[in-house]
């Protein structure tokens, strides 16, 4: 692997940068990788040494630097050192080195890209529209045929994979937005993403969106009006698909490895068991880009931003779920 790993800083004010560097210091002896981290680099080197990591740190104007560790800031002006939690002004940044990497993704002039936490309420307050990192990547790589998955493994090996239909929306929003097409892009990308991976296998389960699967119309239609001919027609295009089964039963089946993914209605079904499972290592992956993209799967943890106490293992993670991609498409 040649290229270069970008890495996005995300909220500043936050445990983004933290964890990231404590992240690259785990992986620099595992490979030869080179990751261009993009954010503050004032901030970068403050916390290198703060941290006591002696990452070999260099700043990088051009795809063409020789380091294996460099920092690059797209912005004129450095932030200040003393910016308070969901700071405006850390927010903008934030969606400043975001864009930048994934534009370099799209340039070619990196492999992928790594996306530290950030805080949707404090970039909504610094006035910039924004749903999530998913949406807004998906805009600027012009496409709406994408989906999140999460992924992670407990301490035995067992993973549960869950791409979701839909994301971020309110739960009495639903039943009303769920759509045929969303349902039938998150199993498409579902497979796909295991095959990706290298899975022997590829079986999807899909999940019922009520309780019981609906109960046979009892408590609700989903299941027998949209999600059931979706699962049909997967299975007639040769996908190794089943459902809608009640989420409570198919996420054990899943986890006991009937299952290689699994399609969730909604957001908290999906992540809440993914989360029992691999809170610490989760990652979110956006199917569907261009390029690679993953992320750790929590957010800014303002609570212990600045302590030096943040856990990099979900960031380690999603370093190393990029670099697999990029070497099996290489």
């Amino acid at each position: 692997m040649t290229g270069w790993i970008a890495i996005s800083m995300g909220d500043v004010t936050g445990i983004g940068p933290e964890i990231t560097l404590k992240a690259l210091n785990a992986e620099k002896d595992r490979d030869d990788c080179r990751y261009l981290l993009i954010g503050d680099i004032g901030i970068a080197t403050h916390l290198n040494e703060q941290l006591g990591l002696r990452l070999p740190f260099e700043t990088c104007e051009s795809k063409n630097a020789s380091g294996r560790f460099c920092v690059h800031d797209p912005l004129a002006s450095s932030l200040p050192s003393d910016l308070s939690c969901g700071s405006p002004a850390a927010a903008r940044a934030a969606i400043a080195w975001l864009t930048d990497g994934a534009q370099r993704c799209l340039r070619f002039e990196a492999d992928a890209l790594i996306t530290a936490p950030v805080n949707k309420e404090a970039i909504l307050r610094s006035g910039q529209p924004f749903i999530g990192q998913t949406e807004f990547l998906s805009e600027l790589a012009g496409t709406n045929q994408t989906a999140m998955m999460l992924l992670g493994q407990d301490d035995r090996g067992r993973w549960l994979r869950v791409a979701l239909a839909t994301t971020h929306l309110p739960l009495n929003l639903v039943a009303t937005q769920l759509r045929a097409e969303k349902i039938e892009l998150a199993i498409s990308l579902a497979v796909r993403a295991c095959k990706d991976l290298g899975l022997a296998r590829a079986r999807v389960g899909v999940c019922a969106l009520n309780p019981h699967a609906g109960e046979g119309g009892e408590l609700g239609t989903e299941e027998s009006t949209l999600i059931s001919p979706v699962v049909e027609a997967a299975r007639a295009n040769g996908l190794d698909a089943v459902g809608p089964v009640a989420a409570d039963a198919l996420f054990y089946q899943a986890y006991r490895g009937d299952y290689d993914a699994v399609v969730a209605m909604y957001h908290d079904q999906g992540l809440i068991p993914l989360k029992m499972v691999a809170f610490d290592n989760g990652v979110n992956w956006t199917l569907g880009l261009p390029f690679v993209r993953t992320s750790p799967d929590h957010g800014t943890a303002y609570d212990i931003a600045g302590k030096g106490v943040g856990n990099p293992s979900s960031m380690i993670s999603a370093i190393r779920l990029a670099k697999q991609l990029v070497r099996r498409k290489s």
